[in-house]
């Protein structure tokens, strides 16, 4: 089948970089992962991946993550050491 619609839309310089770099990286062009999405699209019919909104628990953690908060370790067995597991 000939792909002949276009679509336009705008993005973030930055975000359009960084995400160029994975599809290259996957061997994929922006326009085949576009095109990806919307055969799962109509797949799934709907989104292919969940989408909801962060809980209370989730919010703090990514908060304390961004003011560099929380647990530093070496290594999986300093982590578990020093969470007492």
């Amino acid at each position: 089948m000939a792909k002949t619609a276009m679509i336009r839309a705008r993005t973030e310089a930055g975000l359009k970089a960084e995400v160029n770099k994975i599809f290259h990286q996957l061997g994929l062009s922006c326009s085949e992962a576009i095109n990806l999405f919307f055969k799962q699209v109509t797949l799934k019919k709907g989104i292919p991946f969940d989408i909801s909104l962060p809980n209370k628990t989730t919010l703090k953690a990514m908060k304390d993550v961004e003011n560099e908060k929380g647990i530093r370790a070496a290594n999986n067995k300093d982590l578990f050491k020093k969470l007492g597991i």
